[in-house]
């Protein structure tokens, strides 16, 4: 009999791992959404909030995906189509909402990012930058590391970093298929993969171009504060953190995913003979680079205009890069075959994460949450109250759009701030750094989910490697807001 169950598990492509995990989750939602009602979260004005039966079981398909994203008990694609699934049959959120935002224009964002990665692949663009690329930082594998890591973080100064990691992403696969292992998975893959998505986010908090969190969060802090924050101001101080990040990435790829090769032999001169093998720039890639290059531009220009001219409202940024698509196909460069070759697991996953943080945020759950953890640290020392906010963000926006996760903290910890004399400049600053670098989970940033797609690590390697790198970057912030912030002029405890 056993062995006729062992049958069936193995012909549905399951084995024992993924159905302990698959029934956890199930399990676990099962708990949080027929469980008692919850206690109350009480601000500190004394509000009370309440958890309703929607939020509890906005926290309960949290709860299941979570487990079958980390896992990867079904394709992660899959696993975002169950949360929508769910919240319509529990009758959590309206199916018309749930999977509205499934096409939210973050998500088409994402797609429009994505295409021009396939726009550089197919035009030659890619194979072209990383033979230039290789000719210049030579054959030692630590020094590919850094080249690319460096290469990503700069560009995540100046253009959204969903857009850097889609367009770097084929240049990394070209570069991983000169290192003579094929497909097979190997550190330094990992290493190079993992490290793009990680120093992706390190670069975007640098500047307001590097996402939109940045500008979001700066709007709440005026609305609470009736302060501003400048493009300059926050470069000032985020650009030592941002790099800070970088290089202390590298050198954690460099310890705990070390290459298997010290170098490439002759890497260097193949890479040369491979470059002049591939011509003349042809007529596609220059007006795929015309294109991509215009969309940069006009992405950081309205991005500066927003930040510094009062009032002004620029055209969404959905809608420049997907206008760049569109010239794709009217010039010719791609065709309606080329759709096939979109990524549609990872553009799933991204449409239930914003799936699952709106409910959260619809329902009230996430707002429970940010003020039960809060609450825990008002009376605290304010170093460990900040250091708590910046937590509570790192670990939400892990599971949920970063945007969101600093929406729902921020106001809160902003009330609680002056309790403690604290300012509210320290505050946002940590909010944004931990928001930028959610390196636990694959739907905490789309250079994550891009990264993926390289099939060179799983949901669950991505995971453990993800949390020595959180605890660096904590450390990081700690030392920011009670050392170097200070030293730059930034308030941090204005009490006596």
């Amino acid at each position: 009999m056993s062995e006729d169950i062992n049958g069936i598990v193995e012909q549905a492509g399951y084995d024992y791992k993924k159905l302990i995990w698959m029934f956890l989750g199930i399990f676990l939602f099962i708990i949080a959404y027929y469980s008692p009602p919850w206690i109350d979260a009480v601000d500190p004005t004394g509000k009370h909030f309440v958890l309703s039966q929607e939020g509890k079981g906005a926290l309960a398909v949290f709860l299941l995906a979570g487990t079958w994203w980390v896992f990867e008990v079904v394709p992660i694609g899959v696993t975002s189509l169950l949360i929508g699934v769910m919240q319509a049959l529990f009758l959590i959120r309206p199916a018309k909402v749930a999977f509205k935002d499934f096409m939210d224009p973050s998500v088409m964002f994402i797609f429009g990012s994505i295409v021009i990665g396939l726009v550089f692949t197919k035009t030659g663009l890619t194979r072209r930058l990383a033979y230039k690329m290789l000719s210049i930082v030579g054959e030692r594998t630590s020094m590919i590391y850094l080249g690319c890591f460096l290469v990503t973080a700069a560009l995540s100064h100046i253009m959204a970093h969903t857009a850097v990691a889609a367009t770097i992403y084929p240049l990394l696969v070209a570069i991983y298929s000169l290192y003579g292992e094929g497909d097979k998975q190997t550190n330094f893959g990992k290493g190079l993969f993992m490290g793009m998505a990680y120093v992706a986010g390190a670069g975007s908090i640098v500047t307001l171009l590097g996402a939109a969190r940045g500008a979001v969060a700066i709007g709440f802090y005026k609305d609470v504060t009736g302060l501003d924050i400048g493009f300059f101001e926050l470069s000032y101080y985020m650009f030592p953190i941002g790099w800070i990040m970088t290089f202390l990435l590298w050198g954690f790829f460099m310890v705990v995913l070390k290459p298997e090769k010290k170098t490439i032999p002759g890497l260097k001169e193949r890479a040369k003979k491979l470059y002049i093998e591939l011509g003349g720039i042809t007529r596609k890639e220059v007006v795929a680079a015309l294109i991509v290059g215009a969309c940069i531009v006009a992405l950081a220009v309205f991005a500066i205009m927003k930040a510094t001219i009062p009032g002004f409202v620029p055209p969404h940024k959905t809608a420049i890069i997907l206008l760049s698509t569109i010239l794709f196909f009217i010039t010719g460069i791609l065709d309606i075959n080329d759709l096939e070759e979109i990524p549609w697991n990872i553009i799933l996953l991204f449409a239930g994460a914003m799936s699952i943080g709106f409910c959260l945020w619809d329902t009230g759950a996430a707002e429970w949450m940010a003020i039960h953890w809060l609450g825990l640290f008002q009376e605290a020392h304010w170093f460990v109250f900040v250091m708590s906010i910046a937590f509570f963000v790192m670990m939400m926006t892990n599971f949920i759009m970063n945007v969101a996760a600093i929406a729902i903290s921020l106001p809160v910890a902003l009330v609680i701030a002056p309790y403690l004399s604290v300012s509210g400049e320290v505050i946002l600053f940590s909010s944004l750094v931990v928001a930028g670098m959610p390196f636990l989970l694959l739907v905490g940033a789309a250079p994550n989910a891009i990264a993926y797609d390289s099939k060179q690590f799983s949901t669950g390697e991505f995971f453990l490697y993800g949390i020595p790198a959180s605890i660096i970057l904590m450390i990081v912030t700690g030392f920011a807001v009670y050392v170097l912030w200070p030293l730059m002029g930034m308030p941090t405890y204005i009490g006596g």
